[in-house]
């Protein structure tokens, strides 16, 4: 052995050179989706996001950590703010952070961070003091009647390079403290970036770089993918005659939509610069998240030109550091935002849900029916009753099934329902056999059946065999049928209630009797959170 060897690893330690390659936190292809790998393991995100200020005083921390534990969270999701990072420039405090750290390792969480830099809701109320009072270095966005915003305008070098080098101060500290460990898993860059109250910045510099030319970027990206366009961008686009250079709006046209275009445009190089600068330091999953719209409001009045499914590919072009872009949910129209987001190139994550009863519910359908790699209800800890959640409850039963989960992501092998008494039945098709998935209360066994409004119910259904299926879930009732021409009719071999240990089934009731209605379906009722598995035969 080479003598001078000891001392050459001695000093790549002393140089804080790592000796081996480090596997860090990753996404990995699977099917047409994208799984979380940490540590070589496939990760499904049980997670819940802190109130904005909760993490911001570990002693007020000291009393969320047991409701995360009761309700059975994996991760929580917990802001990291630029203002107490960096509360002088130049000068680093990451003690939060480490505190927040040691003490999601006491408890066998892992954390995804939300760096509240540059934009928080828009606004840029997280920015440090230094930043605030100095409006001439760090210029804001100004509205068209010339009045200065509490926004941060993308335009300004200045504004991108402070935000950029304290979010590499944080990812250098993650890395060093964190990168054996790996507590930190993904990383959310700003927060619901977006425009208010118009729907461009009117600063000089803005105006400056609205009338030059559209980045050649994008429009090699449209040409490329025109068929997939966002069917409002194709159709801008295309009815202002699809033209390959020119000003935005001789591409695009004139108003609030070319404007807001333009803005999502600037915002997303601004982020993707961030998040290249970050990875470099430390090259974990990052994404950013969208305050959704409504139906029929005009750009201006929502936070426009952020990670929206109608920008998703000016996104996709201008920023190809981010990961992926993700929704957050305070309006009911679930399965259309899902739709819109779920894409081969984006994986699904719901990093923020308005935390309700049917939150549980939802969580069995985004991971069954969109295999979204995580669910995190907002205000995680607001709850004065964790272990009556039924957010929880579901947790618990998706935790058991983790690995069945991850093993069946981009297969059709893996569904999920969400009923309510306005959307009551779902049917889905498995091979040789159709499920027909409804609500408990249809049977009108219970007095709740009655009443004007059902709780939402849901469940998680993986295909293991022909005939052979776990069905996770609360509230529902599975019957079968046969789809063989030969054999017409479904029969019920066996169901066991059970449940999963470190991967492994154990069975316990077998529900042949009374709990099946002697053979005629598969019952989960309203209330009851379990796991059942239910073998199928066909006869004539």
């Amino acid at each position: 052995m080479n003598t001078l060897y000891p001392y050459f690893i001695a000093l790549l330690f002393f140089v804080n050179i790592p000796v081996f390659a480090q596997e860090f936190p990753e996404l990995t292809a699977r099917g047409e989706r994208k799984i979380l790998v940490v540590k070589d393991q496939p990760f499904l995100i049980l997670g819940g996001e802190l109130g904005n200020s909760s993490a911001s005083d570990m002693c007020y921390m000291e009393n969320i950590w047991p409701k995360i534990k009761k309700m059975n969270l994996n991760t929580l999701l917990t802001p990291v703010y630029w203002e107490l990072t960096e509360p002088q420039e130049g000068k680093f405090n990451f003690e939060l952070i480490d505190n927040l750290i040691r003490d999601a390792r006491k408890h066998d969480v892992k954390l995804v961070l939300l760096w509240f830099g540059s934009w928080k809701n828009s606004m840029s109320c997280y920015a440090p003091v230094w930043v605030k009072k100095n409006a001439r270095r760090f210029p804001r966005a100004v509205s068209k009647e010339g009045e200065g915003q509490e926004i941060l305008s993308p335009f300004a070098r200045e504004n991108l390079e402070a935000d950029k080098k304290a979010f590499v101060a944080l990812m250098n500290h993650l890395r060093k403290t964190d990168g054996g460990e790996q507590t930190v898993i993904m990383v959310q860059v700003e927060n619901e970036i977006g425009m208010l109250p118009d729907a461009r910045d009117h600063s000089a510099e803005a105006n400056r770089f609205f009338k030059q030319a559209v980045p050649d970027e994008l429009i090699t990206y449209m040409k490329n993918n025109r068929d997939e366009l966002a069917p409002s961008l194709r159709t801008r686009w295309e009815s202002n005659g699809s033209s390959w250079r020119g000003s935005w709006e001789e591409i695009f046209g004139k108003g609030l939509d070319t404007d807001e275009i333009f803005m999502a445009w600037y915002f997303a190089r601004y982020a993707d610069e961030v998040a290249k600068a970050g990875k470099e330091a430390y090259p974990l999953p990052m994404f950013v998240n969208a305050a959704l719209n409504r139906p029929g409001v005009r750009p201006g009045d929502y936070p426009s030109g952020g990670p929206l499914p109608h920008l998703i590919d000016i996104w996709k072009a201008a920023a190809p550091q981010i990961d992926f872009l993700s929704p957050d949910f305070y309006n009911p129209r679930f399965r259309y935002w899902n739709d819109l987001y779920t894409r081969e190139d984006n994986p699904l994550f719901i990093p923020e849900i308005r935390f309700e009863p049917s939150v549980g519910a939802k969580a069995f359908y985004a991971i069954g029916h969109y295999h979204a790699m995580g669910f995190s209800p907002f205000s995680i800890e607001s709850t004065e009753h964790p272990e009556e959640e039924n957010i929880g409850k579901v947790y618990e039963l998706l935790r058991q099934l983790s690995p069945e989960i991850q093993q069946n992501v981009g297969s059709r092998d893996m569904r999920g329902v969400w009923l309510s008494k306005s959307e009551a039945v779902d049917t889905l098709h498995f091979g040789d056999y159709t499920l027909v998935a409804k609500h408990d209360h249809i049977l009108g066994w219970s007095p709740e059946a009655k009443a004007e409004e059902w709780p939402e119910s849901g469940a998680l259904i993986i295909r293991k065999g022909p005939g052979k299926f776990i069905i996770a879930g609360t509230g529902v009732v599975v019957t079968f049928l046969s789809r063989s021409k030969n054999a017409p009719q479904a029969g019920i071999s066996r169901i066991d209630e059970g449940k999963y240990e470190n991967g492994s089934w154990k069975p316990g009731r077998r529900m042949n009797g009374d709990q099946s209605h002697q053979g005629r379906h598969l019952r989960i009722p309203a209330g009851r959170y379990d796991i059942q598995q239910v073998e199928l035969y066909s006869y004539k």
